[in-house]
């Protein structure tokens, strides 16, 4: 099989990932100015079309959301098969999260995925960020075997194992978006194991059950009064039967 566009570059060490800054309210140098404009991320799978209200904190009954076959790409042996087994409450902030697996199998082309959705349930604008945050892009479960990271980027990773050689630098900008009265944007993140630490063996995704939050900020209003909310989800990485 030719390499693939991963395998390529998968020697990359280091991923710098600049972002627009911005903050809440007037907070900061230029927040306001910046934060009213929509985001000018073109990631071809964000979504302005809302979603079902009582589907935002909810999965397909098997827990796994869409799945795709492989025929994208070949299934190494062995390999987990990505479910989205529990989701929290909605915080009390004008907005609502879903989570949906889309790639539930490993393949030589792709890790695991989740597509995450978040909606506005107010009758107002709401601006929030940090928008990494928000759609869980650079967000590590609470043990810190595991990753999600933007698909169209590349990582320094074998295909079909998925687990980074080396960690990640990511800046600390911060970046908001707005969402109009009951607008919803989606976004897609893969999957990756961590970077092992020194003296750990390298293992590629692990089997088990890891739980991922997030903490970000929301505005509403003339003022963009600020509200903090957290959120989160668990899934689990099993065995396939034979």
């Amino acid at each position: 099989m030719p390499p693939t566009r991963r395998s390529l570059i998968r020697s990359t060490a280091l991923l710098s990932l600049g972002l627009a800054a911005g903050c809440l309210g007037d907070g900061g140098p230029g927040g306001t100015a910046n934060s009213t404009e929509p985001t000018t991320d073109t990631d071809a799978t964000e979504t302005q079309e809302p979603t079902e209200m009582d589907d935002t904190n909810e999965t397909d009954g098997d827990g796994t959301g869409t799945e795709t076959d492989d025929a994208d790409g070949t299934q190494p042996a062995n390999s987990p098969l990505l479910a989205v087994v529990d989701a929290d409450d909605a915080p009390d902030v004008p907005v609502e999260h879903a989570v949906e697996v889309t790639e539930a199998t490993t393949t030589d082309e792709h890790p695991p995925q989740i597509r995450v959705t978040v909606t506005n349930t107010s009758d107002s604008a709401v601006q929030l960020g940090d928008e990494r945050d928000v759609f869980f892009r650079y967000v590590a479960d609470d043990s810190d075997e595991l990753t999600f990271l933007p698909p169209e980027d590349d990582y320094p990773a074998d295909p079909g194992c998925w687990r980074l050689e080396d960690p990640l630098m990511v800046t600390s900008d911060y970046r908001t978006f707005s969402l109009d009265a009951g607008e919803s944007r989606s976004k897609r993140v893969d999957l990756y194991g961590a970077a092992p630490k020194k003296g750990d063996s390298k293992t590629c995704l692990p089997l088990g059950e890891y739980r991922f939050e997030t903490n970000f900020s929301t505005g509403v209003g003339e003022n963009q009064t600020e509200q903090q909310a957290t959120w989160g989800f668990s899934v689990s990485l099993e065995a396939q039967d034979d």
